[in-house]
């Protein structure tokens, strides 16, 4: 039998829980120097997330297939059934096709809400069931449009006619345009489509849409949300309701008169909008010694978006806010989150607060939900807050001394509870982007890294416990379905790979364990001593399961949690408004509350949104890529310090020290010798001298080709790789010669995990 991911994959759902390495390779006929390829390659599948290694050793199939899944429909076969794709890539690269009905046990053939009939090239919400014969079967819940049929590229006019240069780094060709009309320039963005036809080697397309110009300022954050699919602005109706909105009166939905709490604000200096205020003051009650009490306030925005109104489902469709260098696209109307539930000084605004007791150890002893109309009482930046708490006072502070006086010595009492939790410590370098009014990138910086951030941060996440812990396991009454933010612990294999790993680096850490936050934290010190934070800490994260957001499951590796909701952002995400209203029933704080048809939807509602915060990311990613590239290219054979951050078969990734931006260097570029990838070391081998290129390794690097485009940076290496031995066997798969076929298009790849 050939030796596949396939045939390894068919092999182990045949007999799930069954095979361990040796009876498998006998299963699958392997021998010899196959072995080890059998051994990577399953530790690949595992890394992946499409095989499951068992405490027992053996392997099953991973449940690739989530409960609610955005679909796309591509086929209808002879029994008039109808097949569709998953939209986004499962555990592991494993392909799937659903099987679409109107109920799982159903009808056949899909159908919109509207009535209207699902076909090819649209896209559906699906809950699944997975039958006996292992057919997956999706149920459909709403039809979200037509399917993704088209591409973005900027159009050049070259000598040999129209060309399109595609956006996304993973293309690998350029597209040749037989008809432009006259009112398109060159540079222009535009969404195209593939024709399916060729002119000799050059593959055709049409042009659909015009979004913009390459040439015209902040073209990259336009790339970058069209893209992504990120929806741009709101609907009539949505800006109509929020115009009229008001703000609400004491009493008037509930909201009690808690103008007098001296709550004050602590945002970046460059917020545009205010959506919590904090509190804390010695707490008056004689059992409690040395305690406090604390108040945290944030933007009632449940006052404003009611369940099912057009603001809400403009704010369900984007889920998040997106925040891109150069600009904002906002979850709701700036009618809204920069005015009526932006916390400013001096203006009364709705809020919904919660005030917890601690006691002088910073363990939380209570919590209580209230809903009110307050007044901050000031506004600072980190930075002015950071001076005030080391003496150092400007006019902005000098009226709120106090209150600061009782924030800082509160945070430190909540500091020594953090510290005997462990929640994971991993601190690495946060890059600023500043973009100027032309578009043109001005700064690249560290954010700093102040008490006063800390501060805030620990408050806020004493807030969300609490909403967590309220909702969950209320002290009367029946508990209320929400959303909950849920960090699964590290698969077990990313950290076996972690623990083989670390040799290398003179570091030890044993994957049989009980893996807490605490032993990464422990592992962390261990590289700080030895000058390795940034290495150890990369490599850290990307053993961390990805947060998302759950109607059914709780819990929180990373801050080291049981409990743990999003209640302090709804102005910037979805899942924290839905959080308020629920509170709002729980507590029967007033009008605005879960209703029963969201309450129904809540696993949908997870799905999504998680989907929405996940395409954020990229998006912002792409962005500061894009910004980066074309401050860079300018300086194409300048050389520049970096660290090796990635290591593959194809290349290794770099990032550099000055900007923090990633780039690749192909492995063909490396030397005229094979190179070989060792996963264990996680580092590349010359397989004639030995040379070896590590993982978190710091080299010097030269800037080959910085394309804006696409946000894509290709070096060529500077340094010679550190003395070692050839691997046994000589050339290894995967490695590559310079000139051979093989290091061509992996510049258009790029791998992150975290």
């Amino acid at each position: 039998m050939t030796l596949s991911r396939d045939s390894i994959l068919d092999a182990v759902r045949e007999r799930p829980d069954h095979y361990d390495r040796k009876r498998l390779a006998r299963r699958l006929g392997v021998k010899g120097d196959d072995r080890r390829t059998l051994r990577q390659t399953l530790r690949e599948l595992v890394d992946d997330g499409a095989l499951v290694y068992t405490p027992e050793k053996t392997y099953r199939i991973a449940d690739a297939l989530p409960g609610v899944m955005v679909v796309n429909v591509v086929h209808i076969d002879e029994d008039g059934d109808m097949w569709a794709d998953p939209e986004r890539e499962l555990k592991g690269g494993v392909q799937r096709s659903i099987l679409i009905r109107d109920t799982v046990d159903g009808k056949r053939g899909g159908k919109r809400d509207d009535g209207g009939a699902l076909g090819i090239g649209h896209r559906a919400l699906v809950r699944i069931k997975e039958r006996e014969d292992g057919t997956a079967v999706g149920m459909v819940m709403k039809r979200l449009g037509a399917g993704a049929q088209t591409h973005m590229g900027v159009l050049h006019k070259t000598d040999k006619g129209w060309r399109i240069q595609p956006v996304s780094k993973k293309a690998r060709h350029d597209y040749g345009v037989d008809h432009v009309p006259d009112t398109l320039e060159d540079g222009a963005i535009v969404m195209f489509r593939s024709t399916r036809k060729n002119r000799g080697q050059l593959r055709l397309a049409e042009v659909r849409e015009t979004i913009g110009n390459i040439k015209e300022a902040r073209s990259a954050s336009l790339i970058s949300l069209h893209e992504n699919d990120i929806p741009l602005g709101f609907p009539p109706a949505a800006i109509e309701q929020a115009e009229q909105a008001t703000m609400p009166k004491v009493g008037e939905i509930g909201h009690e008169d808690l103008r007098h709490l001296p709550l004050l604000t602590i945002d970046p200096v460059d917020a545009k909008d205010f959506d919590d205020a904090i509190l804390a003051e010695p707490d008056d009650d004689p059992k409690n010694p040395g305690g406090w009490s604390v108040w945290v306030a944030i933007a009632d925005v449940a006052a404003f978006v009611t369940p099912g109104s057009p603001l809400d489902k403009a704010a369900w469709e984007k889920g998040n806010s997106v925040y891109l260098p150069d600009r904002v696209e906002p979850m709701l109307p700036h009618e809204l989150s920069s005015d009526l539930c932006s916390l400013r000084p001096d203006e009364d605004r709705a809020s919904m607060l919660v005030r917890m007791t601690f006691d002088s150890g910073g363990n939380k002893q209570s919590h209580k939900f209230h809903r009110g109309i307050i007044r901050s009482r000031a506004r600072l930046t980190y930075r002015q807050a950071q001076d005030a708490f080391e003496g150092q006072n400007g006019p902005e502070s000098q009226d709120v001394l106090g209150e600061l006086s009782n924030l800082y010595s509160c945070y430190k009492a909540l500091r020594n509870a953090r510290a005997q939790r462990e929640p994971l410590e991993i601190e690495l370098p946060e890059r600023r982007v500043k973009v100027d009014e032309a578009g043109d990138v001005v700064d690249i910086s560290v954010r700093d890294r102040f008490d006063a951030h800390k501060l805030v941060e620990e408050f806020m996440v004493q807030a969300n416990v609490a909403a967590a812990e309220a909702l969950a396991m209320p002290k009367s009454g029946k508990a209320v379905r929400t959303l909950m933010r849920f960090h699964d612990n590290p698969e077990r294999q990313r950290v076996s790979d972690l623990s083989e790993f670390l040799p290398a680096l003179d570091l030890k850490f044993s994957a049989g364990e009980r893996i807490t936050p605490a032993r990464f934290n422990k592992l962390l010190r261990q590289a700080e001593d030895k000058d390795l934070t940034e290495t150890v800490g990369m490599a850290v994260l990307r053993t961390q399961a990805q947060a998302i957001y759950s109607a059914e499951r709780m819990g929180h590796f990373g801050l080291n949690l049981t409990h743990y909701a999003h209640f302090t952002s709804p102005i910037r995400r979805y899942s924290d408004l839905v959080v308020h209203r629920a509170l709002i029933k729980q507590f029967k704080l007033g009008e605005g509350g879960t209703t029963r048809e969201e309450e129904s939807r809540l696993s949908e509602t997870a799905e999504h949104i998680s989907t929405t915060e996940r395409r954020a990311m990229v998006a912002e990613r792409d962005a500061v890529d894009r910004y980066i590239a074309a401050y860079l290219q300018d300086r194409v054979g300048a050389t520049f310090k970096a660290r090796i951050t990635g290591v593959t078969k194809f290349g290794l990734f770099v990032t550099l020290a000055e900007t923090g931006a990633d780039g690749l260097i192909p492995i063909s570029s490396l030397g005229r010798e094979y190179f070989a990838l060792d996963e264990r070391t996680k580092s590349v081998i010359g397989t004639e001298s030995g040379a070896t290129f590590k993982f978190g390794r710091e080299v010097e690097v030269k800037l080959k080709e910085a394309t804006p485009v696409t946000g894509g940076l290709i070096f060529d290496m500077v340094s010679k790789g550190e003395p070692g031995k050839p691997p046994k066997g000589g050339r290894a798969s995967g490695g590559n010669r310079s000139g051979k076929k093989g290091g061509r298009g992996a510049k258009h790849k790029r791998r992150r995990k975290g």
